[in-house]
């Protein structure tokens, strides 16, 4: 039931590194300074080694190489979905969403592609071998239109930031997505994309005016837990 979905670059990174590696369950109160001196990285309370990115720098130097080839021989030019695309198939791992995404005919859309360590590595492989071109049109342009040929779209958004605008903006150019779950932390008051209510989006016709979306979130009042929604 799902045919279009949308990640930040760290989505996508940490989904295939933890098929090559584990990541390890910590607390958000490490002190960085120790974790820095013994090689580990701190991702909330998630623990990356340093040699998990090394893996992964082995791994996906080789699959950047191979697609600059057929960039050159075959013409092909290159999108952060179709990257990701050809991430799942290399990964083949059924732990990995990319893989599933990529068994499934998903597009899987990432427009901070650059965003993380992927944009690190492309950094990187750009001194080894200039030229690969990744074209961010290519996407901007089947994202839209993903939304504007359906019948109707129902949107469910974990989470805030680009992702969630990126998927809200294309449903504006269909006037609105039918339905709408928000799940996330973030408040309104900071004006963040984040921390905006449904009620914003329908101002701005990413969400339709008779639509009933929701925004579910939970936080802290009065030193208790709390789940608040909006219809």
């Amino acid at each position: 039931m799902v045919q279009v979905m949308i990640s930040t670059a760290g989505g996508i990174e940490e989904d295939i590194i933890k098929c090559l590696a584990p990541t390890h369950l910590g607390e958000f109160a490490l002190e960085g300074t120790d974790l820095r001196r013994r090689g580990i990285n701190r991702i909330g309370n998630l623990l990356a080694p340093n040699d998990n990115y090394c893996l992964f720098e082995d791994w996906i130097m080789k699959i950047f190489d191979a697609m600059h080839d057929e960039q050159d021989k075959d013409g092909i030019v290159w999108s952060p979905s179709t990257m990701i695309h050809r991430f799942g198939k290399e990964i083949n791992n059924p732990s990995s969403v990319c893989y599933w995404a990529y068994r499934n005919n998903i597009p899987l859309f990432c427009p901070a592609i650059t965003d993380g360590s992927i944009g690190d590595m492309l950094y990187f492989h750009s001194y080894k071998r200039s030229g690969f071109v990744v074209d961010l049109v290519q996407d901007i342009r089947r994202v839209n239109d993903e939304a504007m040929k359906a019948r109707k779209t129902g949107v469910i958004i974990l989470g805030g930031g680009l992702v969630k605008h990126h998927c809200m903006n294309a449903n504006l150019m269909r006037n609105g997505a039918d339905f709408v779950v928000y799940v996330n932390t973030a408040q309104e008051f900071d004006g963040s994309d984040s921390g905006a209510r449904p009620d914003e989006a329908v101002s701005w016709g990413k969400i339709r005016m008779d639509a009933r979306p929701v925004k579910a979130r939970q936080g802290r009042r009065q030193g208790e837990c709390f789940l608040g929604a909006w219809f």
